[in-house]
């Protein structure tokens, strides 16, 4: 599949320091299920999006898991490894399959501290993933599962440019920290009211402003900061058309 549009990162940095920065860089396939990184072990690579969604995902205890954040064309995976030695205790992976650019994790940190710009740039975008975390965190604690559900649907959606997406209620559950059939409920009564239609590990979304009428204000959130992301300039826009 053809990206929907380029990387915002990339696309909103000077000729001359996304050259220096992609100079080593080199164009990948990322098929669903790829892993980008695991907990707590800094990954040799970054991941400029191109099209797909990863997923950063935290173990729980008891064998569980959550989904804290995804990062689709709007960024960069691995911009929280440059800042510092700490352990990072979340895995990352392509959770919709796609294509990026991989640039060594050494050479964007040498990159990040000869430049000024790119080291502007890449702070912007953590300190929008650590609110869009901490928002997250909050929903998936509060909120209900049909609300998270949709709330993720939409960030999805957003964040690849497309309305048809390519979901098992399986790993939906395992992303939501809930059980299978209470996202298969979710689902039937989402598409029971004609908001979303699902078939095959498919899902379309049929009516967005329905959709963000169930949604949690968590969404609005989200989405807020995506679009005030890098000073709200106009490079491109996440939404789907």
């Amino acid at each position: 599949m053809a990206p929907a549009a380029p990387n915002l990162l990339l696309s909103i940095l000077s000729p001359k320091v996304r050259d220096s920065l992609l100079s080593r860089a080199s164009s990948v396939e990322l098929p669903t299920g790829t892993l980008l990184h695991d907990p707590g072990v800094a990954p040799r690579y970054a991941y400029f999006l191109l099209n797909g969604l990863a997923s950063m995902v935290v173990a729980l205890e008891g064998g569980g898991s959550a989904e804290v954040n995804m990062t689709g064309r709007e960024g960069v995976v691995g911009a929280m490894h440059i800042l510092g030695g700490s352990s990072i205790p979340t895995e990352c992976m392509m959770q919709l399959g796609g294509a990026g650019l991989r640039v060594p994790l050494s050479h964007l940190r040498e990159e990040f501290a000869a430049s000024a710009e790119l080291r502007s740039r890449l702070l912007e975008f953590v300190q929008h993933e650590c609110a869009a975390v901490s928002q997250i965190a909050g929903c998936n604690r509060l909120h209900s599962a049909e609300r998270r559900l949709v709330r993720w649907l939409l960030m999805a959606s957003d964040k690849t440019g497309f309305n048809e997406l390519d979901l098992t209620h399986e790993y939906l559950a395992q992303l939501l920290a809930t059980h299978r059939p209470t996202v298969t409920l979710a689902a039937g009564d989402l598409q029971s009211r004609g908001l979303i239609q699902y078939s095959r590990g498919t899902i379309r979304l049929l009516d967005r402003p329905g959709l963000e009428a169930v949604a949690c204000g968590c969404y609005r959130v989200v989405r807020d900061l995506d679009a005030k992301l890098y000073r709200g300039e106009d490079a491109l826009s996440l939404r789907p058309a």
